[in-house]
């Protein structure tokens, strides 16, 4: 029987679990035992609600235009950073090439997680009660405030280590203004994306769109370009205030952290949110690590002036493989707080994991698979084309590239949707909520896969002749 896993009847005594897409029945702020008895009497009245239905045709046309928007925002993101990687505050701090990934990753852990949280809310009815969803958002929007800040500090102390301590030389000045640019660059992108998504969820709602499909490209569409813009703005500000007012990084970076016990004051109040402050870090933090990792990759790969033509496309690769993976990962946790009780799931999912399991079955989520596997070719061709339209980056489109690049980008796809399978029941039948935190993993290992395959493939480029780091220049 279909049935969602927030009912009270699946909660037994327990207020709140992970597994509960967010606010249950009956735990708003401010409301009563008999409230509380009046919607247990509504919802034995009310008959289950039944997954939407949707053919693989409109699941695809739903999924390609933000898909689209998403994949031209981190086409953007790669021109910026295409651009800003000959500033000076880039140029004499490259350790400010770790916090790209890292920074650009927490669209992955906040943004795309939020909008999952909200999707599934949205699919399981807990957005019907205007109290009710305003006491999600807020409370929400507030969390992700607190990670966002934390991480950002975190992303620039993993920064510093990882950038100097193998050289064995370290600056003060240069560590503050790291903390600075990343804290304050994590804060306001947060925020401004967080305004940006709750608008999509709840239009989504309106025009009858199924969320799921649209919500998490369109955090990461404005996502990248938000945060690259904001970052490369205030490190450069930052710089050129190193000498003349050495005081102005630390003060950026007190203010802001300044503001971390407000938010957390303020998502304490909500149910859904106090959860997740207390246990909702394990995968931010792992996943920021995890992209730092790639930021690493990134940072000696610009270094080495004969693979300078990598830094357009690796908003692109990582955003996309991210992208298209969240989707997937959203979808499955859906249709898990739809069909399953948390700790249980469907038979297809029992027994070992095999690749093919992903792909080919009877269910919506293996031909969602095979429709983003699908997506990868076309998708790629497009943004490349876009971006030799605009002439930008330092490689020329040959035969010999595109093979490559199509070649790594949909080996990085196909191992995220396989991943992405086998992660998110594994935590379901764990008892953790997949929305919360299967999609930070996800995609930090998108970042990490996509900078590793691009260095690969622009290393077995440079071998074998295809040489031309000049073009755009």
């Amino acid at each position: 029987v279909s049935r969602t896993s927030v009912s009270l009847s699946d909660g037994g005594d327990v207020r709140y679990s992970e597994t509960e897409p967010m606010l249950p029945e009956g735990t708003l702020s401010g409301e009563e035992g008999d409230a509380e008895e009046k919607e247990e009497e509504e919802s034995q009245r009310t008959p289950t609600r039944n997954m939407p239905k949707e053919s693989p045709l409109a699941m695809a046309l739903q999924i390609v235009v933000p898909f689209l928007l998403a994949g031209f925002g981190t086409v953007s993101a790669g021109m910026v950073l295409d651009i800003v990687q000959h500033w000076d505050a880039f140029k004499y701090i490259t350790e400010i090439f770790i916090l790209v990934p890292a920074l650009l990753g927490l669209k992955g852990n906040l943004e795309m997680t939020l909008a999952s949280r909200l999707s599934t809310a949205v699919n399981v009815g807990k957005m019907d009660s205007p109290i009710e969803k305003w006491n999600l958002i807020i409370g929400n929007l507030a969390l992700k405030q607190v990670q966002a800040t934390v991480v950002g500090f975190l992303a620039a102390v993993a920064a510093v280590v990882l950038g100097w301590i193998p050289e064995g030389k370290f600056q003060m000045s240069h560590a503050v203004l790291l903390c600075s640019a990343s804290v304050a660059t994590a804060f306001i992108a947060s925020m401004l994306q967080g305004f940006i998504m709750v608008g999509v969820i709840v239009g989504s709602k309106k025009t009858g769109i199924n969320p799921d499909n649209v919500a998490t490209p369109i955090a990461a569409s404005f996502g990248d370009l938000i945060t690259l813009a904001i970052l490369a703005w205030i490190s450069q500000g930052l710089y050129n205030c190193l000498d003349s007012h050495p005081y102005v990084s630390s003060l950026v970076c007190a203010f802001f952290l300044s503001l971390t016990p407000v938010w957390m004051v303020i998502s304490s109040k909500h149910p859904a949110s106090r959860t997740l402050l207390y246990s909702g870090w394990e995968p931010v933090i792992t996943a920021m690590v995890i992209s730092s990792i790639g930021g690493l990759i990134l940072d000696k790969t610009v270094s080495d002036p004969n693979l300078a033509g990598i830094v357009v496309y690796t908003p692109v690769i990582n955003g996309i493989g991210g992208n298209l993976v969240a989707i997937q990962s959203s979808r499955i946790s859906t249709h898990l707080h739809f069909h399953s009780a948390p700790g249980e799931v469907p038979e297809e999912a029992k027994g070992c994991y095999y690749p093919c399991r992903t792909f080919y079955g009877t269910g919506a989520n293996h031909r969602s698979a095979q429709v983003l596997l699908l997506l990868v070719l076309p998708g790629h061709l497009i943004f490349l084309y876009t971006i030799h339209l605009m002439k930008s980056g330092h490689t020329t489109l040959t035969p010999i590239f595109m093979t490559v690049y199509l070649a790594a980008a949909l080996l990085q796809v196909f191992l995220l949707l396989c991943i992405a399978d086998w992660m998110v029941y594994s935590m379901w039948r764990s008892g953790k909520d997949p929305d919360s935190f299967s999609i930070p993993y996800l995609t930090a290992l998108g970042d990490l896969l996509g900078t590793a395959l691009l260095a690969l493939s622009f290393q077995f480029l440079w071998y074998i002749g295809d040489q031309d780091s000049d073009v755009g220049d």
